[in-house]
């Protein structure tokens, strides 16, 4: 599953408000900060607003910040409500034509794959995350967070094609495969 651009800058907006506890946060500063278009960022606020996790204070000294503490925003709650589409497969939407449906495997094996995915989001709030970013403390938006103990290090270095090589088939079950054929 991908997630959507609209997911990925909203989390991203998240992180960021949830660091700067102490002060608004503007729609400017986060197009700077992420090189974001304003109009997107827009959109992404609106919704956020919406959903209760920020409060918006409109203005000349106005901004946003999050309403909640970040340790009550679990990562599964919020990409659950910014998705709007988690159907894998076409048995899985609403116009299904798929003839193999009500006789095929693929759609209990991936429901079962979104529940392990949306658990393990489940197990991170907000807070988490934000503790365990560094490259937050290279923004300039970020202030020193006062509701955590010092940054750690991530648990895994992202770099160009990292995500291809997590989704890539075990290396197991391909060597089971060999001796299978």
């Amino acid at each position: 599953m991908r997630l959507t651009l609209f997911t990925d800058y909203s989390l991203r907006v998240l992180l960021v408000l949830a660091t700067r506890t102490e002060s608004l946060v503007t729609i400017a500063e986060l197009s700077k900060a992420f090189d974001i278009s304003h109009a997107h960022l827009m959109k992404v606020t609106h919704m956020l607003g919406k959903s209760g996790w920020v409060d918006t204070v409109r203005g000349r000294n106005g901004g946003m910040r999050l309403s909640a503490h970040p340790s009550k925003l679990k990562l599964g709650t919020i990409v659950r409500h910014l998705e709007t589409d988690f159907a894998l497969v076409e048995c899985f939407g609403e116009n299904n034509r798929c003839v193999l449906t009500g006789g095929c495997e693929l759609a209990a094996v991936l429901a079962h794959a979104m529940q392990a995915f949306l658990a393990e989001l489940d197990r991170y709030s907000l807070a988490d995350i934000a503790s365990s970013s560094p490259a937050l403390m290279e923004l300039p938006l970020w202030q020193e967070v006062t509701w955590q103990a010092r940054v750690k290090r991530p648990t895994l270095e992202v770099v160009p094609g990292v995500a291809d090589a997590l989704l890539s088939e075990p290396a197991p079950a391909r060597s089971r495969k060999k001796r299978e054929t």
